[in-house]
């Protein structure tokens, strides 16, 4: 082959050509390929809006020979790191396609019928395509040669195409189709929605691209305020004209960061593309607007940061206007990339788009909810869409308004349709219990027959007659409630309340042999309309009963539920049984927690004004100091409220504050700041409530941590929120805060000595205070509400011994179906140990765990080993440990060993106790 100049063969390619050949590079490259093959040409013109006409007065699919080329594409072997050429073939096609050109056509620009004309006619060619694109072989030959007739030159030998194909050889045009979107287009087309709340944001954007110099805007803000938003916003009123005349023949033009930097492997191929889309823009007959969202990416993108990137190629272009540009980022990004560049900087003028307050967050919902809409095909209420920014507001701390209620109504919509397509939750869980049963049962029928495998398949039968009966009433129900749904839709589909008749359809049959609507094929009048929906949505309520199957709208409830599945947080409306805790609250701790009424009472009266909504929003629910001695109630107390109210005890966050005496371990509360050890993996504090915002938060041995530990939680009590190491503002809003002390338990211990001398709870409180402002400083008292937990007495005490040892009595019970009391003695060497002990009620706990539950051990362990039952049991205490008197059952009245199944289910303790070998029952 003679040696082809590569430069000049390339000059003569059409400009669209030219950029199929280089995008054919970028192929190669991202295909570890070590040529650029013809298949790799063919691929990447077919991909040019220019020449999707010629392609089809040709007769040829694109898309047959898309399925062709790339599986040729894919066929070619890969070599890494091989430097790229261009293959032998497509050296010999453009060589063919310049002789078509020149000596049949005699012009010096090579088009896409002088490269399609070679590959036809070329044998060797000809031989390629039939093995990489046997289609081309439909070519239409007469077509082919009538486009290369109608190829004229002009007065100087370059071309001078026809009117049909002129428009389609400009690469300028292929930057922006390829690089660009056009927002002006979408707007025109109704594809934006609409935009409101803006029209301060809007109105400085026009006033800064009206300017003659630095006329380049950047939108800041957080992410999810909507500065996209501003941009499109531009795009509506340009569409609509409502623009000054210098912008009304404008195009908005989103330019997409990322498929610049697409397959731009090859040295150089990013910035020719960067200004291949700033010459575009500068040619361009109809002005044109850049929009960059995510700006920072400009920095560094293409080359090294600073140097060679994205940005320095933009800013020649800015500085003379030449260029006019929308940009948008976050402050953060902000102040990260663009403001230490002073040039870059000097080029925008920021514009400031600030997170909309409830109320225009509501009305931008408004807009959007439209779309939602339609998209959905559910109706949306208004109550919904202030639902939606009101309780985002409040538990999405962490996002931005319109954001995160926009994803909240589009969730909850979204939850609506899949719901009205899908069988309810409640009859599919209750469909899964039944098949688990059924499954058991199978089991079960192959085991050996036993009375505890008859028992067990009884009581299968049962739960699964009982499952059938609520799956049938559940589905009667449903089909209640979807008849209702139904017809409460057609009433308001056909209800217009601006014409006074409105023409109903027939009613729709289900396909059960039922009419969705009962009304007739006649004209109802509006207000006949409107009395018919209303009793229908009665009938649906009354039908539903509070706890409907199958959604009609978005409402309220259906944000909050979606609300409570996101943060954990029961917002939605409150049961009867949970009103019932809230006003039972102080009762039902008195149970758990004994001998602190005055501190109960007005920990369930702060509660019950959180719960009803009367305290400050602002704040977190409560926060409790509760100071007294050691094993008084005041970590059950914690744990009893996040029991109750929370919904289980895995809802207590518990931080022994005694790890924090030292000063510089405050910042394991809260997090290592940029640029020390730890970075990114949270605080110990700010980490747990983030992850659980809605729950009890003790702070345990508050008074044992460095005063500096106070001053971090001013704000936490204050505004309900802590900024942790990494930035972000940590939401406490919904967590009750409990903190222990033992801080003059001294005090409290000799007040509460003398029963008739002991002071109210109030007086209490005062008499505490200077003891208290040893530890504490008195702006942190004063954001606390402290609570002085007494001394426990013997009948509490004693109370207390009943809690525990119920405990063991149900375990026990359950396990051996023994029953189990206490003696006297025993109660009192329970009461007696608490009482002698610093640890208070807690020492009644060790002293179980320690002395008494290893001889309960090893007595139920012999006596199943001896395949013997015990019927019931007296704890003992003879002054030295414990001792058990047992009442054996008759050999009749229990299983065979064999039939025990519970001898492997108790592992054998290996702590020897006191109180161990005296047990006053004959060991079985």
């Amino acid at each position: 082959m003679p040696h082809i100049d590569l430069n000049r063969l390339i000059r003569t390619l059409e400009p669209n050509l030219r950029v199929g050949l280089e995008t054919a590079a970028s192929l190669a490259v991202r295909h570890q390929h070590a040529v650029v093959d013809i298949a790799h040409w063919l691929r990447s013109l077919l991909d040019i809006a220019g020449f999707s006409a010629v392609f089809e007065e040709l007769k040829l699919s694109s898309e047959m020979l898309r399925t062709e080329l790339d599986a040729a594409i894919a066929d070619i072997p890969r070599e890494d790191g091989a430097s790229l050429a261009l293959s032998p073939n497509l050296l010999a096609l453009g060589r063919e396609s310049f002789l078509v050109a020149s000596l049949q056509c005699g012009r010096n620009v090579v088009l896409l019928a002088d490269l399609l004309a070679a590959l036809i006619n070329e044998p060797a060619l000809r031989a390629v395509m039939r093995g990489i694109a046997p289609s081309i072989r439909n070519l239409d030959r007469a077509t082919l040669e009538k486009l290369l007739e109608t190829a004229a030159t002009g007065p100087s030998g370059e071309l001078s195409m026809p009117a049909a194909s002129s428009a389609n050889v400009s690469g300028d045009n292929e930057f922006l189709r390829l690089y660009t979107h056009d927002m002006t287009a979408d707007a025109r087309a109704g594809r934006t929605d609409p935009v409101i709340g803006r029209d301060g944001e809007l109105r400085q954007l026009i006033d800064i691209l009206m300017r003659r110099r630095q006329n380049n805007p950047i939108l800041v803000g957080e992410a999810g305020v909507g500065k996209t938003a501003v941009a499109e916003a531009l795009a509506l009123e340009i569409a609509a004209g409502n623009v000054p005349a210098r912008l009304k023949d404008v195009r908005l033009l989103l330019l997409d960061l990322s498929l610049l930097q697409a397959g731009a492997g090859v040295k150089g191929e990013f910035e020719r593309r960067l200004h291949g889309v700033v010459d575009a823009v500068k040619t361009s007959p109809e002005p044109i607007i850049l929009f960059i969202d995510e700006a920072h990416g400009l920095i560094g993108a293409g080359g090294q940061a600073g140097q060679g990137d994205a940005a320095n190629i933009l800013k020649p272009a800015l500085a003379r206007g030449e260029l006019r540009t929308i940009a948008a980022t976050t402050w953060g990004e902000y102040k990260r990339f663009i403001e230490r560049d002073a040039a870059l900087t000097r080029r925008f003028q920021t514009v400031h788009v600030r997170e909309p307050d409830e109320e225009a967050a509501i009305r931008m919902l408004r807009g959007v909810a439209e779309g939602l809409k339609t998209h959905h095909k559910v109706r949306i209420r208004d109550e919904a869409i202030i639902a939606a920014v009101r309780l985002s507001a409040r538990y999405l701390p962490d996002r931005q308004l319109p954001d995160k209620a926009i994803s909240l109504i589009d969730t909850a919509a979204a939850a609506v349709a899949l719901a009205r397509q899908t069988t309810p939750e409640a009859l599919k869980l209750l469909g899964d219990e039944r098949d688990l049963l059924e499954t058991e049962a199978n089991w079960l029928a192959r085991e050996p027959e036993t009375p505890e495998k008859r028992a067990r398949l009884d009581e299968i039968a049962g739960k699964q007659q009982q499952i059938v009966l609520e799956i049938e009433a559940l589905r009667s129900k449903f089909d209640e409630e979807n008849r209702l749904v139904r017809e409460a839709d057609r009433l308001e589909e056909f209800f217009s309340p601006d014409d006074d008749a409105v023409p109903l359809a027939p009613a729709e049959n289900t396909g059960d042999g039922t009419n969705v609507a009962p009304f007739p094929s006649q004209t109802m009048t509006a207000e006949s309309a409107r009395a018919a929906l209303a009793a229908t949505e009665r009938s649906l309520a009354t039908v539903a009963d509070q706890t409907p199957l199958l959604p009609r709208v978005v409402d309220k409830e259906i944000v909050a539920a979606v609300v409570a599945r996101w943060t954990g947080i029961p917002v939605g409306k409150l049961l009867a049984d949970q009103i019932e805790t809230i006003k039972t609250l102080d009762a039902r701790l008195k149970e758990r927690v004994l001998g602190q009424d005055a501190a109960i009472e007005r920990i369930a009266s702060a509660m019950r004004a959180a719960r009803a909504g009367l305290s400050d929003p602002r704040r977190p629910p409560a926060v409790f100091l509760l100071v007294g001695m050691s094993g008084t109630g005041k970590t059950e107390t914690a744990l009893s409220l996040a029991d109750m109210l929370y919904g289980g005890s895995r809802y207590l966050t518990t931080i022994n504050m005694s790890e924090f005496k030292e000063e510089h371990k405050i910042s394991m509360l809260l997090g290592s700041p940029p640029g020390y050890v730890g970075y990114g993996e949270g605080g110990v504090l700010t980490e747990a409530v983030r992850r659980r915002p809605y729950g009890v938060l003790l702070l345990d041995e508050i008074d044992k941590a460095h005063p500096g530990v106070q001053e971090i939680f001013y704000q936490v009590f204050d505004k309900g929120t802590l900024r942790d190491g990494e930035g972000r503002d940590i939401d406490f809003k919904n967590t009750t805060i409990v903190m222990t002390a033992n801080t003059g338990s001294e005090m409290i211990a000799a007040l509460a000595a003398d029963p008739e001398t002991m002071p109210e709870a109030d007086a209490l409180e005062g008499l505490l205070l200077p003891e208290l402002q040893k530890h504490f400083k008195p702006a942190f008292l004063g954001r606390t509400t402290v609570l002085p937990f007494m001394p426990l007495g013997t009948e509490t005490l004693s109370g207390i011994v009943d809690i525990q040892i119920g405990r063991i009595r149900e375990r026990v019970g359950t396990t051996y179906g023994t029953t189990l009391s206490l003696s006297p003695q025993a109660r009192d060497a329970l009461i007696s140990r608490a009482r002698t002990s610093e640890m208070g009620a807690r020492a009644i706990e060790v002293m179980i765990a320690r002395d008494l539950l290893p001889v309960l051990s090893t007595f139920f362990l012999d006596a199943v080993a001896a395949g013997k039952k015990i019927m019931g049991i007296t704890i003992g205490y003879d002054g030295q440990g414990f001792g058990l008197n047992a009442e054996e059952a008759a050999p009749q009245e229990f299983d065979t060993p064999g039939e025990n199944r519970l001898s492997d289910e108790v592992t054998p303790s290996r702590k020897r106790t006191r109180g161990a070998g005296r047990r006053k029952a004959t060991t079985p």
